[in-house]
């Protein structure tokens, strides 16, 4: 059976054979065959294909790795750990958003701290006007979703009235082409902020504010699995989501 895989990223990379050959020093003919023929390269050459397509060695070839080194790549995707996004240093969210090209997102309830930061804002203005995709995901202030988390955390009506100020600072923000802001109606487990492949991570603890839970920052490293799934999640949310008009 044929590697698709490989076969449809090279096709989105808008890449040939000879090239992805050429790029990583190899023969033609034994791309071909890691395609035609499903071979599994060797691992410095599948890292250097998944280089080369920008995405990730364990999408191309799920068998290759152990479990082991998955575990172990994974491991060093984590920059660090902090107890509190309260404790997360101030300029942390500016460097992530500021050092993004391609990709901005944002997946949350309310994140009224970085609607009320006009710095951030204006940053999110500037990065979408020069070509990077910036998505917002804020939760339906009538769903009951966000009502459960405002009784979770002892807000009630208050989570979605601090949705509808969200919404009001964001408002300017979409006539912007390339940012883009959707209302979801899902459990959040965790809010997620992107920077094309790092993430801050704010964990969500059953009768806390989002505030005092931990904050992974995350940063991609090929083989391991952790950014992807949490960017696959950020996704799953965008696509079931409803687009607020400008």
């Amino acid at each position: 059976m044929a590697n698709e895989r490989l076969r449809a990223a090279l096709l989105e990379r808008g890449a040939s054979v000879a090239e992805l050959a050429e790029a990583i020093a190899v023969d033609p003919k034994t791309v071909e065959r890691w395609i035609t023929k499903n071979r599994t390269p060797y691992r410095k050459h599948r890292l250097a294909v998944a280089s080369f397509l920008k995405t990730d060695e364990t999408y191309l070839w799920p068998e290759a790795l152990t479990p082991q080194q998955v575990a172990a790549a994974s491991e060093s995707e984590i920059v660090t750990l902090y107890p509190h996004r309260w404790a997360v240093p101030r300029d942390a969210w500016g460097r992530l958003f500021a050092q993004a090209e391609r990709e901005i997102g944002v997946l949350v309830y309310s994140g009224i701290f970085i609607a009320q930061d006009t710095g951030i804002m204006r940053l999110f203005a500037e990065k979408a006007s020069a070509g990077a995709r910036v998505r917002i995901l804020l939760g339906d202030p009538d769903s009951a979703e966000v009502a459960q988390r405002g009784a979770d955390e002892g807000l009630g009506d208050g989570m979605a009235a601090q949705i509808r100020t969200a919404l009001v600072l964001y408002r300017p923000l979409l006539r912007v082409d390339g940012l883009e802001v959707r209302l979801h109606r899902t459990i959040l487990y965790n809010s997620i902020y992107r920077g094309d492949d790092q993430l801050l991570i704010n964990t969500h603890i059953y009768g806390k504010f989002a505030a005092d839970a931990p904050v992974m920052h995350l940063r991609k490293v090929l083989g391991g699995d952790m950014v992807s799934m949490y960017a696959e999640s950020f996704d799953d949310v965008w696509d079931s989501a409803t687009p607020v008009e400008s």
